[in-house]
């Protein structure tokens, strides 16, 4: 069985408010969706923070046991993130080091998980999650008394 996820994450101001954007497909037809704003980070913090999203998310959509003999292929717009998840690029940065742990330790629960960059343009769902989980929040957080 394989599986395609297309992930996303962003920060308005840098750092700033984030969230994620997951998107979830199968033979090319789209299985779950999914935002959630994540609080205050950078833009590559949000992006390792949607794929250990992604990887969570599809182990409970499936299970432990069908999730061992899984393929998944995660599709991301970060070229940083990505390169570090595939040993392209060194990990400068403090912060990003336990999000790049968090993110190879839940790789284990899988028969194999390949990480792609790829161009924005193929990224729009989950580009469009990530906007509107912001939006959302920006808009809560606007509301009087609240």
């Amino acid at each position: 069985m394989k599986i395609i996820i297309y992930t996303d994450g962003g920060a308005r101001d840098n750092p700033g408010p984030a969230a994620i954007g997951v998107v979830v497909t199968q033979n090319g037809q789209t299985l779950k969706k999914y935002s959630d704003f994540i609080g205050r980070a950078t833009n590559n913090q949000a992006e390792y923070e949607a794929v250990v999203f992604a990887l969570k998310k599809v182990k409970l959509l499936f299970g432990k046991k069908k999730a061992k003999a899984m393929e998944i292929e995660i599709r991301l717009d970060s070229e940083l993130v990505a390169k570090q998840l595939n040993h392209q690029y060194k990990i400068k940065e403090e912060d990003l080091q336990p999000l790049f742990l968090k993110v190879w330790n839940l790789i284990l629960d899988f028969e194999q998980v390949n990480l792609k960059y790829i161009p924005r343009q193929q990224n729009k769902e989950a580009d469009r999650l990530v906007n509107q989980a912001l939006d959302n929040q920006e808009k809560t957080s606007a509301l009087p008394g609240l």
